[in-house]
């Protein structure tokens, strides 16, 4: 397939088990590209108390692209904690580029943060001898993710860390559109025990049907707990807690007026939200529900990424389960726990169904379980 709607194509999968089953990945097409972007030195940025920052800084990637694009094109993306990936199609590379150019400097400058970039195409990565292939995971009626296998998404990554395929910043003052990027929820307390941020790769493309039972049993472990271990959002924050980056992450009006307006939008949500009322076209009970379903708090990046809640006996389970397949040589794994997740937002449009929440652990998440993991390898 050659086509831009390739993802908006493809069948989608309901049950996240089927998230190790490869006949529900497809190969992208060979004249798309991935564009990837992450935080140097995060872990010495979460080590300040700046993880907030960073989680913002990640999830304006995959917000400047989207609204770059606009609603005509559907493209696959993954929120990694510190960074982002996102599949284009070659037709949509220069507003990708942009995008990505004008978000370096919003990180610069506003966040005080340092964000690399760069597109990867294609046929570069299958010449160096890896493959991407896309999945289809629907996390409720009105939302779908993306999951990558094929190991293409990690040497792209590592080819940007090489300094390769770099996409340069804008100019000084330059700014992207990250309407929608918001973070209003309160951090979300561990309910079941702890929150835990885990990444599980394989260590061989070889043994790939002893990783999928690995996969398996991983979710069949975490299926044990309550909803999954979804980490619930419970509180809309007044004031919210994020008012400082979501401020800065507009640009209509002085950096006042945009703090007011911010904070009057967010009094009236938790109003609304206490409540549980219905405003015209808003039900706050539809809107919660929706919420909890569209969050990425699972999810498959040439590896198995979760932030879950899960009680002390299930993690004592699943520690063992990795430590038997890292000992066996099946898997490489990282591991962080903490007593807090955060959330934040992708709202293009508050009426609308289709919004998406991205979930990572509060005292670091992803960006701690990955440099676990690299310490154990």
């Amino acid at each position: 397939m050659t086509h831009d709607d390739f993802f908006a194509a493809l069948p989608t999968f309901e049950k996240f088990s089927g998230v190790a089953d490869a006949a529900n990945y497809q190969p992208l097409p060979d004249d798309w590209s991935l564009a990837t972007a992450d935080i140097v030195s995060s872990t010495q940025a979460i080590a300040r108390g700046e993880y907030k920052a960073v989680n913002m800084a990640g999830a304006s990637v995959i917000s400047a692209v989207l609204n770059a694009l606009g609603g005509a094109h559907k493209v696959p993306f993954v929120f990694g904690g510190d960074g982002a990936l996102l599949a284009v199609p070659e037709s949509v590379l220069p507003k990708t580029r942009e995008a990505l150019a004008l978000t370096q400097v919003w990180v610069k400058e506003d966040l005080d943060l340092d964000l690399r970039a760069a597109i990867v195409p294609m046929r570069d990565i299958r010449a160096g001898g890896h493959d991407v292939r896309v999945a289809r995971f629907r996390a409720s009626p009105e939302v779908t993710y993306a999951m990558f296998a094929g190991g293409g998404a990690s040497w792209a990554e590592a080819q940007m860390k090489a300094g390769k395929y770099r996409v340069p910043a804008a100019a000084a003052g330059a700014r992207p559109d990250l309407s929608g990027l918001s973070c209003r929820w309160d951090p979300i307390a561990a309910k079941n025990g702890e929150i835990i941020s885990l990444i599980v790769t394989p260590v061989s493309a070889e043994r790939s049907a002893d990783f999928t039972r690995l996969v398996d049993d991983i979710v069949a472990i975490i299926d044990g707990e309550d909803r999954a271990g979804l980490p619930v959002p419970r509180k809309f924050g007044f004031p919210p807690k994020g008012l400082k980056y979501e401020t800065l992450a507009t640009h209509r009006g002085s950096p006042l007026l945009r703090k007011l307006h911010i904070l009057a939008e967010s009094l009236a949500g938790w109003l609304v939200f206490q409540g549980n009322l219905k405003v015209g076209r808003f039900d706050a009970a539809v809107y919660k529900n929706d919420v909890a379903q569209n969050t990425d708090f699972r999810k498959f990046d040439d590896g198995l990424k979760l932030t879950v809640d899960i009680e002390p006996a299930l993690i004592t389970r699943l520690i063992e389960r990795l430590k038997q397949a890292y000992q066996a040589g099946l898997c490489r794994y990282g591991l962080h726990r903490q007593d807090q997740a955060l959330m934040t937002c992708f709202v293009p449009n508050p009426f609308a169904r289709d919004h998406f929440h991205f979930i990572d652990g509060a005292a670091g998440g992803y960006a701690m379980a990955a440099a676990d993991l690299k310490g154990r390898a």
